[in-house]
């Protein structure tokens, strides 16, 4: 009997072991449908913390614009929210003079959903994670990687920052705050294991992954190869629909039909590098250098995104169909 009862308690612990193990980290959240079709709409922003300066608040007001005649849901950043080097601590002014006293349009008072890029990790990263700033301005949401939920579309936000190697062994004259990441070849492989299991178990209709880095770019950065090499496969094995990053401040769409696209949109201020990488024409369908936004229209059926420039201008439209994906 006592045998048993033994046995039985080793079978229960390896149990939840393995069940644990299988299971993701990734924090969830949900984000509530508010309009009656069910449909999404919501504007990306990238590359943009810098008080107000490189045309950094003449974006934010055409974004109050746009944002109003499409009734956004929320905004996505996509990283380097503080500039130069992030945020020395949850109380610094910058947070203010970059984002709660910039992004003042009406239409811009809703969920903010942000990732981290480069020049945040230069900076105190939990400040930028820190309840403090969302006490301070409820817009704010900030994590390393989360899934967010909104009816019909789930989003991967993804810490793109460990992947890159050359933040590790060739700095420079920057320094990078890895608390909480290291050992960096464990923190990698649980969230790239977590991501997989996540967009395996979605059942939404489109799936996008959000991240700072490029994996298809012809901006002044380059192509982040770590990411090619190891991110690329998850997102085609598990025909995600888009990857949204910034970094390269510009604004690009590159994809062929059927498979995924990649979109940048790092114009939120200082732009205007003036160098392209080389790019097949067949699958650039946007290469702007310069400052502004992206706007995004989902349906069950059907993506709508519009690409604007400092003024407003629209540069380019397209529309992907959940039939021809």
């Amino acid at each position: 009997m006592k045998i048993y009862v033994c046995f039985s308690v080793i079978l229960m612990f390896l149990c939840i072991f393995f069940i644990s193990g299988a299971l993701s980290e990734l924090e969830r959240l949900e984000h509530p449908v508010t309009k009656s079709d069910g449909s999404l709409s919501f504007l990306v922003v990238g590359d943009w913390g810098r008080e107000g300066e490189f045309n950094q608040s003449l974006v934010a007001h055409q974004m109050g614009i746009v944002g109003e005649q499409l009734d956004i849901d929320f905004v996505i950043s996509v990283g380097d929210n503080f500039y130069e080097d992030g945020l020395k601590g949850d109380n610094d002014t910058s947070f203010e003079a970059s984002f709660s006293h910039i992004y003042t349009h009406p239409s811009l008072q809703t969920q903010w959903y942000s990732v981290l890029g480069n020049h945040d990790y230069r900076g105190n990263v939990e400040a930028q994670l820190s309840q403090v700033l969302t006490q301070k301005d409820w817009r704010w949401f900030c994590r390393r990687s989360f899934v967010l939920s909104s009816g019909m579309v789930e989003f991967f936000f993804v810490d793109t920052n460990p992947f890159v190697e050359k933040y590790f062994t060739d700095p420079e004259d920057h320094t990078y705050d890895w608390s909480n990441v290291l050992p960096r070849n464990k923190y990698i492989s649980n969230l790239l294991h977590d991501l997989d299991l996540e967009i395996k178990k979605s059942r939404a209709t489109w799936k996008f992954v959000v991240g700072h880095h490029g994996i298809k770019t012809a901006g002044h950065h380059g192509v982040t190869q770590e990411l090619v090499d190891q991110l690329l496969p998850i997102l085609e094995e598990n025909k995600v629909d888009l990857y949204i990053n910034g970094h390269d401040h510009c604004l690009q769409h590159i994809g062929s039909d059927g498979e995924t696209q990649f979109l940048t949109s790092g114009g939120g201020s200082k732009a205007w590098r003036g160098d392209m990488q080389p790019w097949d024409p067949k699958e650039l369908k946007l290469y702007y250098d310069g400052q502004g936004f992206m706007s995004l229209h989902i349906t069950h059926s059907q993506v709508n995104l519009i690409y604007y420039d400092v003024f407003g201008n629209v540069l380019h439209q397209s529309s992907l169909s959940k039939r021809s994906l």
